[in-house]
């Protein structure tokens, strides 16, 4: 665990922490954008579909999903994003030591948070317990570290309102998805479209903000896997779950020597990368 630099997009926030603790690596903002989804902790299936349709249609895009590791919506963003190759940021309201991660059911979640590539942040000492207070300080840095933030499902009266009403004060997009007019968690959501915020119903809406051009962008990340090799397609499809490159060199049977020349050649292709001792597919 270390300090981070403040990132410049936390910077420009007028309350931006004095401080910041990382576990895990931050992203390159430069090549990134920053995504926050948020929502209630009560969901609804209808909230889940949501996230599972949003986040797969943003994916193999440079976008980093950023929530605050709480049960409910922030739970289910971090898994979407990392069952679909997305880096993703956990920011919970506690400090960042395996024994005071709040809330204790996902320290798991942490972990595999950290193994994907992604990283933990907290402006709190690495010991500190979460409490009532610390939540909506956290939630002032999920807002301001993010170019955008994608509202869910959410009630009224809420974290999630008040994170997309400093969203709106630090100038981010605030993105929010309608629900059902019969749904207590659609409330917020709704209301918020009428406040203003711009309403989602697929991906394509949060690349366009994003400027990504959708058919080039396709044409590339396809023109990357034709004409592989016989040894790369092998490695490709045995990448559906990440792997050390002893895991890949025996399951695959290929000499670990010629192995690690095939490897470094498909990640400088773009085609696979490595990240705390395993490979992913790109």
């Amino acid at each position: 665990m270390e300090k981070l630099p403040i990132p410049f997009l936390l910077q420009q926030i007028p309350d931006a922490p004095k401080q910041l603790y990382i576990r895990g690596q931050f992203p390159d903002e430069e090549q990134y954008k920053f995504l926050a989804v948020i929502g209630s902790r009560k969901f609804s299936a209808y909230g889940k579909q949501v996230i599972n349709k949003l986040i797969k249609e943003i994916a193999g895009y440079p976008i980093v999903i950023v929530s605050g590791l709480a049960l409910g919506i922030d739970s289910l963003a971090h898994e979407a994003a990392l069952e679909n190759n997305l880096t993703t940021i956990a920011i919970p309201g506690s400090g960042l030591h395996d024994n005071v991660i709040y809330p204790a059911s996902n320290q798991s979640l942490a972990r595999r948070i950290l193994q994907s590539g992604g990283a933990l942040l907290s402006e709190f000492e690495p010991d500190f317990k979460a409490t009532n207070w610390s939540f909506p300080k956290r939630n002032r840095i999920m807002a301001g570290v993010s170019h955008a933030i994608l509202v869910i499902e959410a009630e009224n009266k809420s974290g999630t309102r008040i994170t997309a009403r400093l969203a709106t004060d630090y100038n981010r997009e605030v993105f929010s998805v309608p629900g059902s007019i019969f749904s207590v968690t659609s409330d917020g959501t709704n209301e918020l479209i009428r406040e203003g915020a711009t309403p989602v119903t697929s991906g394509k809406d949060i690349l366009d903000f994003f400027n990504f051009n959708l058919e080039q962008t396709k044409e590339q990340q396809a023109s990357l896997f034709n004409n592989l090799s016989d040894d790369e397609q092998k490695i490709i499809s045995l990448l559906n779950t990440p792997l050390s490159q002893n895991e890949l060199a025996r399951i695959s049977g290929i000499n670990i020597i010629a192995l690690n020349i095939l490897l470094s050649s498909m990640e400088i292709k773009g085609l696979i990368k490595e990240q705390l001792g395993k490979m992913y597919k790109q």
